[in-house]
């Protein structure tokens, strides 16, 4: 492990893990230096050797393909085994069927949907979905495995993986690519350490199509990462939805955090979009605790742990800060329970 994980790692296992309130553990909320400690750490990009290469779009006469990359799921775990302990953090999966459909001549096939949800004892909870058809093999396995990934993606961890447009590569006769691609320097944990970063990507579906050398620019999509603009849509009107549900400051903050965005129409991955829905959708949770403990306490006390926190509810624009309010809020619950 880099030096930067290595210290991360050890702020971390130097604390104690009995159960907390949040996400079902006791645990002493991290101060703002190491949270962001903790995010860096998590942020870092995997060594070379554990990414993989697949091609994800065809050009239209077969003979180039975008080789995108990815990651294990195992190399999702070490990492936070390695920063956590594999008692600091859980996961638990929902899986929900659709009902069968026609897809082809093998017979009718349901769509898996499947949500994991991650919960990190000092930082908090966040989910992710994952879809497929139940005809293709370990259909299951793969579904769970990119709701997984996609759920860790929303803490930064694989993060960078959503910022790297690929590489179109010759398929020889049997649609093999003829060579791997290499990450770009900034995606290595060295170039990222040196401060390395990807620059901003203007019309990147423009450049996929112009480098597809297809008919007209045209492509082909195959796989799970293939979304189409109905998707996007129905997506987009989630999120949208989300801000009268968290309040217009969290709304925008998250937005920024985890998008860089003002707005989700200003987003153009489905899968980014789905990452902001899942810490929207988490902090629709932690506003339903925050009032919950709130009406449980007298509005004197309830101020005196705000102005102790600098955490005002109005203001909150991050999941941490949120995190912290609840905590101290529900802590303060059972100790009146206690007295009472």
């Amino acid at each position: 492990m880099t030096s930067q994980l290595n210290e991360a790692h050890d702020e971390m296992t130097s604390r104690a893990l009995p159960h907390d309130s949040w996400g079902g553990h006791r645990i002493q909320p991290l101060t703002n230096e190491e949270f962001a400690k903790v995010l860096r750490a998590m942020e870092i990009p995997f060594d070379v050797d554990l990414v993989q290469w697949r091609v994800t779009e065809w050009s239209e006469d077969g003979t180039r393909g975008l080789m995108m990359p990815y990651a294990d799921p195992r190399a999702y775990s070490d990492r936070l085994n390695n920063l956590f302990t594999p008692a600091g953090w859980t996961r638990r999966y929902t899986v929900q069927t659709s009902a069968p459909v026609q897809r082809s001549k093998r017979g009718p096939a349901a769509k898996i949907l499947v949500t994991c949800e991650v919960t990190i004892a000092w930082i908090g909870t966040n989910s992710g979905t994952g879809e497929e058809w139940s005809d293709k093999e370990n259909a299951l396995t793969g579904a769970e495995a990119q709701a997984f990934k996609r759920a860790l993606s929303c803490f930064g961890l694989g993060r960078y993986l959503y910022d790297m447009d690929g590489e179109w590569i010759e398929l020889d006769e049997n649609g093999v690519p003829k060579k791997i691609p290499r990450p770009p320097r900034w995606a290595t944990p060295k170039g990222w350490l040196a401060g390395r970063r990807p620059k901003p990507r203007r019309n990147r579906r423009a450049l996929v199509r112009a480098n597809g050398h297809g008919s007209n620019g045209e492509f082909r999509s195959h796989g799970v990462n293939g979304n189409g603009n109905g998707s996007s849509q129905i997506l987009i009107a989630e999120i949208e939805a989300m801000e009268k549900r968290i309040g217009h400051r969290l709304y925008r903050g998250l937005l920024k955090r985890v998008a860089r965005a003002w707005s989700p129409q200003q987003i153009r991955e489905s899968a980014v979009l789905e990452q902001v829905l899942a810490q929207m959708q988490g902090a629709e949770r932690g506003v339903m605790r925050l009032e919950a403990a709130r009406a449980r306490l007298a509005p004197g006390i309830v101020e005196k742990i705000v102005v102790s926190l600098n955490t005002p509810p109005a203001k909150l624009e991050d999941l941490q800060s949120l995190h912290s309010l609840v905590v101290a809020l529900e802590k303060e619950v059972e100790v009146s329970q206690t007295q009472g």
